[in-house]
């Protein structure tokens, strides 16, 4: 199975154009950006004005959420508000469980979004052997329900996303094909053989994940099912990372997930999903695809080579083991963080109070065998040594970093452990503080390390730089690739030490801190996302290791908190229901007592420590 041309040279893969409304997806269009208002759908003018913000920002498609008939209906007022003000932008429906507010807003809107999870089924974790007569049956009953939502589709000619969940497969995909990327994209195409045999064409897929990794291996492992269905299955992609949270290890998570499928040539439609006001993933978005546009003007010429991984399933590169200056690496080792002499000068006075955010191998020192993977002589001069070497591409290969990287691999023993980078070219790397703007700098104090909030790197040069990074290196660690890893596009030490670990964070590489899936609002949401996960933080971000799930509601499935330690999820108006996993084990709780019976709850399980007195954390700030 082939997911793309090339995975050594761009290639944008070709579609059919669905249109939306008057935008076109697919085809010879751009990328589009798109995003999803947050306010309840009954309100006609709220929902007008946040429109019309996320257009004025350069949304190009506004989402809105119908939870019910009522809502649906009220697509009419909204839209008709909209194109009164002058307002054009596509109107997608959001639409979970409910049919019937499906086949209303088909009505009115220029796209219906359905869950091929939760659509016609509901979700009741039963686990039950289904026989090919049973699985037969229930498709049968799918596309009862499914086909008048078809047909009123294709009779107005609009459009529509079959767009899977990794956490809201239905038990019976669960019992047949198991939580897997295989199960998210049988889902689909189970659902998009109903549509084409009704000769319904407009419509995109959607594999969306809070695990970059498994979103990664879906929308892969789904072209490449695309691909072998025949050439007339060429529909177009959307992309995104659900549930990718908040500030700037949202941005990292949506740079992974979205930036690498993104160099590979696949996605025509993106939107980061950010706990945060929608017009803040706008520029995200924008800079993701200005990345690959950049990227795909500066392409090279690379030998044909076969893939050291497996594009559909995750494991690790194996190398040996071998150590630097105390530190092992490789092998089954942590991926580890290297720095350059000049960062870890500037920043050596006062390490012992870096905590987690500590370099550990200077680059110097560790004996790192640079090579242009192309020079077929090195390569091979390598691979006879008897010796374990340390491996990395030179600074001044011509080529994009990924696919530098992978052909490293690719002809290197796996043996050899590798030390991936953020940037080539060293003629391109800011180096000097003359070519920064000093206000992208986060500081207090003398420390470059403190982490920024979201407000400090919406509109900064630093935005750039953490999205190149998380696309590069975040690529190459879910392929498998990489024993260390060293950013050398930021300037700062601190900073480019934290993105370092926020990547390796991000990519479920390397746990260093607590860990939050938390997804974005809209007008499903049972409370304010941004202040309560702002409160949750607080009480639990000293959890080191922990993973929490903040979800407004519960429309993407419990499945999608499968890999969370604990949930603290929307269950009624200012009512919480609290997981453990994917599992329920408190309801109906006051919002107000919420996050102390989360801290409860935590404790019950043995997972919580005091956090650190508040005077000693202030004096090893005020002391960095």
């Amino acid at each position: 199975m082939n997911y793309c041309i090339d995975p050594l040279r761009y290639h944008r893969r070709a579609t059919r154009e669905v249109k939306v409304g008057n935008v076109g997806i697919g085809g010879d269009n751009p990328i589009r950006v798109q995003s999803m208002i947050t306010c309840d759908t009954m309100d006609t003018e709220a929902s007008i004005q946040q429109t019309v913000e996320l257009t004025d920002a350069g949304c190009e498609i506004v989402r809105i959420t119908a939870p019910t008939v009522k809502d649906a209906r009220n697509f009419e007022h909204i839209v008709k508000g909209l194109r009164e003000r002058g307002c054009d932008v596509p109107i997608v429906a959001d639409i979970h469980f409910k049919p019937e507010a499906a086949m209303e807003a088909a009505k009115w809107v220029d796209k219906v979004r359905i869950n091929p999870g939760n659509y016609a089924d509901s979700k009741k974790f039963v686990i039950r052997e289904y026989t090919d007569e049973q699985y037969a049956a229930e498709l049968a009953r799918i596309r009862e329900r499914f086909s008048p939502l078809v047909d009123l589709c294709k009779k107005r000619e609009i459009a529509m996303r079959i767009g899977t969940n990794h956490g809201s497969l239905s038990d019976r995909i669960m019992n047949r094909y198991g939580d897997t990327p295989l199960g998210m994209v049988e889902s689909a195409l189970e659902f998009a053989r109903i549509a084409r045999d009704l000769d319904y064409h407009d419509f995109v897929f959607s594999m969306k994940a809070s695990n970059p990794k498994i979103m990664i291996a879906a929308y892969r492992l789904l072209v490449a099912r695309l691909n072998e269905l025949g050439p007339d299955w060429n529909y177009p992609l959307h992309l995104g990372v659900t549930e990718a949270g908040e500030g700037e290890d949202a941005r990292i998570k949506s740079a992974i997930g979205i930036g690498s499928l993104l160099a590979d040539g696949i996605g025509d439609t993106v939107r980061v999903s950010l706990t945060e006001d929608s017009p803040h993933e706008i520029p995200v978005a924008k800079a993701l695809i200005e990345n690959i546009r950049e990227t795909s003007n500066a392409q090279r010429s690379t030998p044909n080579v076969e893939l050291s991984f497996d594009p559909y399933s995750y494991q690790r590169r194996a190398t040996e083991t071998i150590e630097r200056a105390g530190i092992k690496l490789g092998g089954a080792e942590l991926i580890r963080v290297v720095v350059r002499k000049a960062s870890f000068n500037k920043i050596a006075h006062k390490i012992d109070r870096m905590g987690d955010y500590r370099p550990e191998i200077v680059y110097e020192n560790a004996q790192i065998q640079e090579v242009d993977p192309r020079d077929e002589n090195a390569i091979a001069k390598l691979n006879s040594e008897r010796a374990t070497r340390f491996v990395t591409v030179n600074d001044d290969v011509d080529l994009p970093v990924i696919a530098a990287f992978r052909l490293l691999a690719a002809r290197l023993q796996a043996r050899h452990p590798i030390l991936l980078k953020d940037v080539l070219k060293n003629d391109e790397i800011r180096m000097t503080n003359d070519e920064t703007n000093p206000n992208d700098r986060i500081t207090k104090g003398d420390s470059d390390f403190v982490i920024p909030s979201s407000l400090d790197i919406r509109h900064s040069s630093f935005l750039q730089t953490l999205l190149t990074a998380s696309t590069n290196i975040g690529s190459l660690v879910c392929d498998g690739i990489g024993d260390a890893i060293l950013v050398q596009g930021e300037e700062a030490p601190g900073q480019a030490l934290r993105l370092s670990y926020n990547i390796l964070q991000a990519a479920g590489s390397r746990i260093f801190k607590t860990d939050y899936v938390a997804c974005p609002s809209c007008g499903r949401t049972l409370f304010n996302l941004q202040t309560t996960t702002a409160k949750i933080k607080a009480a639990t971000s000293h959890l080191k290791g922990v993973k929490i799930a903040i979800m407004g509601c519960i429309v993407n499935g419990p499945g999608e908190m499968a890999d969370a330690d604990f949930g603290y999820v929307g269950g009624a108006p200012g009512k919480v229901n609290l997981y453990v996993g994917k599992t329920a084990v408190k309801f109906n709780i006051p919002e107000a007592e919420a996050v102390d019976r989360l801290k409860d709850l935590i404790r019950e399980h043995g997972k919580w420590i005091e956090p650190a007195p508040q005077n000693a954390a202030a004096e090893s700030v005020s002391a960095s």
